[in-house]
């Protein structure tokens, strides 16, 4: 049998080749890629040094934002951030953590980089409820019962806390069942329970077991309060006693279901 025709050998060459055109596509295809990785990498190697070792992102400012009682300079100071180092590179976690040790008066801090020189901390301080007379000296208690401050004067609205406990009977039990610190918070969330209007008039708050809480307010007046278990109906219970009663001096709201007053 006669083999292919060179005409046919022609032809069977061209088709396992391609045609011309889509032979000329194929080469500038691979050179397209290479070049578009080679883009990718240069791209790439520009952010880096753009972010490590250009001088535009570097750190050349701290602000503070949101301070009451401490100033900018006592923030900036404790927050410890170097200057000239690369913006990227600024641990906000160490910073946090930094400042929430250094000033127990910070309650929470937002640590921001602001692009493209600078670092924002976003402060808030914790605020007092009370406040315990120690040697002359007032120390600040916040909401959750933490004692963060000891300050020269007793800041404005805030109670004094006395923890009227003796070495004898049921204020010994009471420590020892519930410890001094759990006392404490009994005391925060009577403080935090009070009527406003009763609040401002709220110079002492005494604690002499836990089941014995009292207020004393301006006038010579003061409110037997219990524990602190059912605040919010004792606050609403002297709320309306002390409507009812507004010369009364003494005021009973340990059981908010049966409240009591006199005028001695």
């Amino acid at each position: 049998m006669a083999g292919p025709t060179t005409a046919e050998r022609g032809d069977r060459q061209q088709e396992s080749s391609g045609p011309p055109v889509l032979r000329r596509l194929r080469r500038p295809g691979l050179r397209t890629t290479a070049l578009l990785g080679l883009g990718v990498l240069l791209l790439g190697a520009g952010v880096l040094w753009l972010l490590y070792g250009s001088s535009w992102t570097r750190v050349e400012h701290v602000s503070v934002t949101g301070t009451r009682v401490l100033t900018p300079a006592q923030v900036r100071s404790a927050a410890a951030v170097p200057a000239g180092v690369p913006l990227v590179s600024v641990d906000t976690d160490a910073v946090e953590a930094r400042l929430r040790r250094e000033l127990p008066r910070i309650d929470s801090v937002d640590v921001v980089r602001a692009w493209p020189h600078g670092i924002g901390l976003k402060v808030v301080e914790r605020t007092p409820v009370l406040v315990e007379a120690k040697g002359g000296k007032f120390v600040e208690v916040d909401d959750g019962g933490v004692r963060f401050a000891t300050v020269d004067r007793a800041p404005h609205g805030a109670p004094v806390l006395e923890l009227a406990l003796s070495d004898e009977g049921s204020a010994t039990a009471s420590v020892r069942r519930f410890g001094e610190n759990r006392l404490v918070r009994a005391a925060v969330e009577v403080a935090g329970r009070v009527p406003g209007a009763v609040a401002r008039e709220t110079r002492v708050l005494k604690v002499r077991t836990y089941d014995d809480i009292s207020l004393e307010l301006t006038g010579g007046r003061d409110v037997a309060w219990g524990s602190a278990e059912g605040s919010t109906a004792k606050a609403r219970a002297l709320a309306a006693l002390m409507k009812a009663a507004p010369h009364a001096r003494h005021f009973d709201v340990s059981v908010p279901t049966a409240p009591a007053s006199s005028a001695s």
